[in-house]
């Protein structure tokens, strides 16, 4: 099973504007989102190498990385691309 996660910082102003959409398209697409806070948890944002935030990626069942984008993107290419994986 693939896994969304989603990396970003309390201090990240791009991230609180993207946080909001993540959660609405998780919401419609049924697809879970796992939130990472990339202060909190350095270890799992230096296994994924997250050097920017806010950051999507998409690992299979393994922990193996199949997509990854940093930056907002807009609702409609997020929700095609949660819709996707599912």
């Amino acid at each position: 099973m693939k896994k969304v996660l989603y990396f970003s910082t309390a201090w990240c102003g791009p991230c609180k504007m993207f946080k909001p959409v993540v959660q609405q398209v998780s919401q419609e697409t049924g697809i879970p989102v796992t939130y990472i806070d990339a202060d909190q948890d350095q270890e799992t944002a230096k296994k994924y190498n997250i050097n920017s935030v806010p950051t999507i990626v998409i690992v299979d069942a393994t922990g193996g990385m199949l997509y990854r984008n940093a930056g907002v993107m807009p609702k409609g290419q997020l929700s095609q691309l949660l819709r996707t994986i599912g």
